[in-house]
């Protein structure tokens, strides 16, 4: 079967959707940028983000760049020729897709928030036009950068294990921007909140405040930059981790070789499906924004899976009935299991985080009776909402493995299928989710400029909206990341088997085994203890500043006296990047130690451990952190006193609580476990020839 065709898609559609994205974005930038003003306030947001990305990425680069010599050298003695330079060659192409996709994404939004500010002007429908559009400027990227880095290395190299280091390079720079941005944004967030509306009595995005411009930094470097590269990371993984179980079971004779390219047309299919569903996002006179993100899921979701069902009669059809060039029904069921399962496990997210329904508005209630019942309360509800995310998780793995099975393809590789399959909305998701900062920033530039009461509470309702598709991206994200990384554990198992030449299984009575079970179980606590003891140090830190400069200068509270932005900024950025060290030894170092010192079966154990721990953790953080959030603006939409009542003072601790949970570890967890499996993967031959079996 010539399988080109399908490589020169994945080509022409990665390119294709990087040109929609470039367009759009020149197309965002042609609307009106309002007064000066606006601008200004504006341009500080958009040089402090971009001062931090500068650092963040000089950063990554030499880390990149000492990674990239090691693992030249310590692959350069495979039996490949050259393999360590294309090892190495890959990772860096993988780390500067993961960087150009956030770094993109991040362009558009500093450009965007003030124009969708202003297009608030004439109403929610033009406001939400601007931001959505802005979205899909990340959503495009990103999926085409991905699309088209796989296809052009498999194009060349025609080796799997070269893409699975592409994987690597853009796992590890999403774990660290994400991790990053997510301490600096809410090292921001956190003393904004805790000085300005506690201490003080002042709004959130006053521009009395210090900290306010490093606040909506925060909102790009972490849920935009930071943000992209974490979905980039887990859309490449899974795509890679079924890429490699089909190159596994091809080289066995298991399935023909159209199952290793599967992966990459599925994405093509939901290239193309993004691209018929984007235009069709619209939000009317009467209409919610929270509705319209909604509908651009929900049609995104059902023409990809019209769209994969043409492809698999077409292709069956062309095949004449032979095997080694048709498609087995059982990859089709398993992916369209996986996007099913994607699409309801967000919206069960949904309900635990967005104020249309019980769960927040209890919260907001409840807060009333003071900070202890609402910490309490939001975290009941987020340990409740693990139990529907991960019964979807379990439905879509036992779906697809008994489906592929059922028509005699491994069972294993559905599972791989249907975390592609979850994951084929990403352009899609990743719009919705980069609108979210987009109108957070636009809220805050309204009120800064001084716009119309009306304006900034148009532009609160397309927030609302923006804080709920955060929510449900995060949830989706963490569920592929589950898939995704099972997937990756099969075909570790599958690598170790091969170069052991012995069957690997785990046995839980190995007491090695179960040493790396428990050592993997401590990983995701230790990760998330550290990135949110960052947040704390960091934002005493910027707490102090802004009382020193209250204090120094009275004028900042009356009005008359600008604060110093920069100091804030400084502040931010500098203990965001001093933080990444520990994190990144957890998700490099930790899984090659147990795997050389304690053995293969160790470090299988120990992927075991950190792969439940770290979803269970995942999922509870963010949707209690999401919760707590949007209590809070239930609370100061008007409900139970209003700003200022006692519920609101509960609900702003029980936010700042939750700040850290759903924008720093919460979401930084998936990235990590996915790391982690990438890191066992990709030195599992080393590891299998290191050790010797009985």
């Amino acid at each position: 079967m010539n399988t080109n065709i399908w490589l020169y898609a994945g080509l022409v559609f990665g390119a294709l959707s990087i040109l929609a994205a470039l367009a759009t974005y020149r197309n965002v930038l042609q609307y009106d940028p309002g007064s000066a003003r606006a601008q200004e306030i504006a341009g500080w947001i958009r040089a402090g983000a971009s001062t931090y990305l500068k650092l963040l990425y000089n950063t990554l680069i030499a880390i990149s760049i000492i990674l990239g010599i090691i693992l030249a050298v310590v692959f350069s003695g495979m039996e490949k020729q050259n393999h360590g330079l294309m090892t190495a060659a890959a990772f860096a192409f993988g780390a500067l897709c993961s960087a150009l996709a956030g770094w993109l994404g991040m362009k558009v939004a500093v450009e965007a928030n003030v124009r969708t500010a202003v297009a608030c002007k004439e109403g929610i429908p033009q406001g939400f036009n601007v931001a959505f559009k802005a979205g899909s400027v990340m959503g495009l990227a990103m999926v085409g950068v991905a699309v088209f880095g796989m296809s052009l290395l498999y194009l060349i190299w025609r080796d799997v294990e070269i893409i699975l280091s592409f994987s690597f390079g853009a796992s590890l720079l999403a774990l660290l921007a994400k991790a990053g941005g997510g301490i600096y944004t809410k090292t921001a967030d956190i003393a904004a909140d805790l000085v300005g509306k506690v201490e003080v009595g002042i709004p959130e995005d006053d521009p009395r405040n210090p900290a306010v411009i490093a606040d909506n930094v925060g909102d790009n470097v972490g849920d935009v930059a930071g943000m992209g590269a974490d979905i980039f990371d887990s859309y490449v993984a899974a795509v890679v981790a079924s890429m490699l179980l089909g190159a596994s079971f091809f080289a066995s004779g298991k399935v023909g070789i159209q199952y290793v390219l599967l992966p990459l047309l599925l994405c093509v299919i939901g290239i193309i499906a993004t691209f018929i569903g984007l235009p069709f996002v619209r939000v009317g006179k009467d209409d919610k924004p929270g509705r319209a993100l909604n509908f651009s899921t929900v049609f995104t979701c059902i023409l990809f899976a019209v769209l994969s069902t043409i492809f698999f009669v077409v292709v069956n059809a062309l095949s004449g009935g032979d095997p080694s060039k048709s498609l087995n029904w059982g990859a089709l069921i398993s992916t369209v299991a996986g996007l099913l399962i994607g699409v309801i496990i967000g919206f069960t997210t949904d309900y635990f985080t967005n104020d249309e329904h019980s769960p927040v508005r209890q919260v907001a209630k409840i807060s009333g009776s003071g900070t202890g019942l609402t910490i309490i309360t939001g975290f009941s509800y987020g340990l409740i909402s693990i139990a529907p995310a991960i019964v979807g998780i379990v439905a879509a793995m036992i779906t697809a493995y008994l489906s592929s099975q059922a028509f005699g393809l491994p069972g294993i590789y559905g599972v791989g299928l249907a975390a592609v399959g979850m994951l084929s909305l990403t352009g899609s998701v990743v719009s919705n989710d980069a609108y979210g900062p987009i109108v957070d920033n636009a809220k805050g530039i309204a009120e800064m400029s001084g716009m119309s009461h009306e304006v900034v509470d148009r532009a609160d309702v397309l927030d609302s909206a923006g804080n709920t598709a955060k929510a449900i991206t995060k949830g989706f994200s963490i569920s592929a990341a589950a898939l995704t990384v099972l997937a990756m554990f099969a075909a570790y198992s599958e690598v170790i088997s091969t170069y052991s030449q012995k069957d690997f299984m785990l046995d839980l009575l190995d007491p090695l085994v179960l040493a790396g079970v428990l050592l993997g179980c401590v990983v995701p606590a230790l990760f998330s203890a550290l990135l949110m003891l960052s947040v704390t140090k960091n934002a005493f830190t910027m707490i102090e500043e802004i009382r020193r400069q209250f204090k120094a200068e009275p004028g900042i509270l009356k009005g008359t006296v600008l604060p110093d932005y920069t100091q804030c900024v400084a502040i931010a950025s500098s203990g965001a990047l001093k933080a990444l060290i520990g994190p990144a030894f957890l998700a490099v170092v930790f899984p090659l130690l147990v795997g050389f010192i304690l053995g293969p079966g160790a470090l299988g154990g120990f992927l075991g451990g950190a792969i439940f721990t770290g979803v269970v953790f995942a999922l509870l953080m963010s949707n209690a952190g999401g919760l707590w959030d949007n209590g809070k603006k239930y609370i100061e939409a008007g409900n139970f006193g209003g700003s200022g009542s006692e519920a609101h003072k509960a609900a702003v601790v029980g936010d700042t609580v939750g700040d850290p949970f759903k924008d720093t570890a919460g979401p930084s967890l998936n990235t990590l476990i996915t790391v982690m499996s990438l890191v066992s993967s990709l030195f599992a031959p080393l590891i299998a020839k290191w050790h010797i079996f009985g």
